[in-house]
């Protein structure tokens, strides 16, 4: 099966190991030098309607991707930790 950048984008992505429902996906990490795809990113939920920012971003890397299928993405991740916030507000409470 052949897909696009644009086609993945906001197909839920679900982890093979609980079965829950991490997010939509919502970008891909591309390695320009190797011009290899390296993970796929998943937006954090916002916080408050997005006026005060969103959750953090989960990063997946490619070799926890187990199946692209047409609606959803299954992966061998259990969702822990995120990398990154996002929103005018984000960080209006974080210490300096």
């Amino acid at each position: 099966m052949l897909s696009r950048i644009g086609d993945l984008r906001n197909r839920d992505v679900i982890s093979m190991r609980d079965g829950v429902r991490i997010g939509l996906l919502g970008d891909v990490e591309l390695n320009t030098e190797s011009a290899m795809l390296e993970a796929i990113v998943v937006y954090g939920r916002p916080r408050f309607f997005g006026l005060f920012g969103h959750e953090e971003d989960y990063v997946i890397p490619w070799r926890d991707i187990r199946m692209i299928g047409e609606d959803a993405v299954l992966v061998d991740f259990t969702p822990q930790k995120r990398v990154q916030k996002r929103g005018i507000l984000a960080n209006f409470w974080e210490n300096p």
